[in-house]
């Protein structure tokens, strides 16, 4: 929510500063600066891998875009995580917000399939909170930190969470977006977001195991939680999502 607070007075800002001189123009050093390229010149809604959403688009010029928007909500492409032979059942909560730069190459020419080709780079607000789960019944053997264990009768329950809390993380993506008339358009980018790594906790919240090596299993899910916490793949957040554009 935090990020969307954050993008909601970033856009209010916007909008205030481009009402406030919609009747003038402010010409300092001999330089007219024209208000209107304040108002956003479109908007788009979006969906995919971090959450739904949509952007206010502004086009500086045929090369040169932006875009501020915000994605949010539980949308699970992949729906557990997989560490040391341990499968967690995941529950995503998204909440991210961006500013990137869309550069079109090609924006001038006269094909518009080529106009939509673009290069986008920016930074997200992070603030996404994965949940984590995993449930074995009681009698059955699993595997924790490539430690065997055997559940007791009334079985184990396991939760945790992955976090990437609010966090500042720089963006590259490429993207096509066409535009089949005047005013309507879709696209879809795929990219992804530098994040580190995240924070990680994993609990045992009911239950008991045994292991013939007499490990601990509380000991043992810190450690992988530890391990999934410096996994490399866990510092990159991918992106891929598809939308549709107004553009008046």
């Amino acid at each position: 929510m935090k990020a969307l607070h954050t993008t909601i007075l970033a856009v209010a800002m916007l909008a205030t500063a481009g009402t406030a001189m919609a009747d003038s123009s402010v010409v300092h050093d001999g330089y007219a600066f024209d208000q209107n390229k304040l108002i956003p010149t479109g908007a788009r809604l979006e969906v995919g891998t971090t959450g739904y959403g949509g952007a206010l688009l502004w086009t500086a010029n045929p090369y040169v875009g932006l875009a501020l928007g915000y994605n949010g909500g539980d949308i699970s492409w992949s729906d557990d995580v997989k560490v040391n032979g341990s499968t967690y059942d995941m529950d995503m909560d998204n909440s991210l917000a961006y500013l990137n730069a869309e550069i079109r190459p090609w924006g001038a020419s006269s094909n518009r399939w080529a106009q939509g080709l673009y290069v986008a780079a920016g930074v997200g607000y992070i603030d996404n909170d994965y949940g984590l789960e995993r449930r074995v019944d009681g009698g059955r053997n699993f595997s924790v930190n490539n430690t065997d264990f055997q559940a007791t009768a009334d079985g184990v329950n396991i939760k945790g969470k992955l976090d990437y809390d609010n966090q500042f993380a720089p963006y590259l993506g490429l993207g096509w977006a066409p535009k089949i008339n005047k005013n309507w358009g879709v696209f879809g980018e795929v990219g992804a977001y530098y994040t580190g790594n995240p924070s990680v906790n994993l609990q045992r919240i009911s239950g008991s195991a045994t292991s013939n090596l007499g490990a601990n299993l509380d000991d043992e899910l810190a450690a992988e939680a530890n391990k999934i916490a410096n996994d490399d793949k866990y510092e990159w957040l991918p992106v891929g999502k598809v939308g549709v554009s107004f553009h008046w």
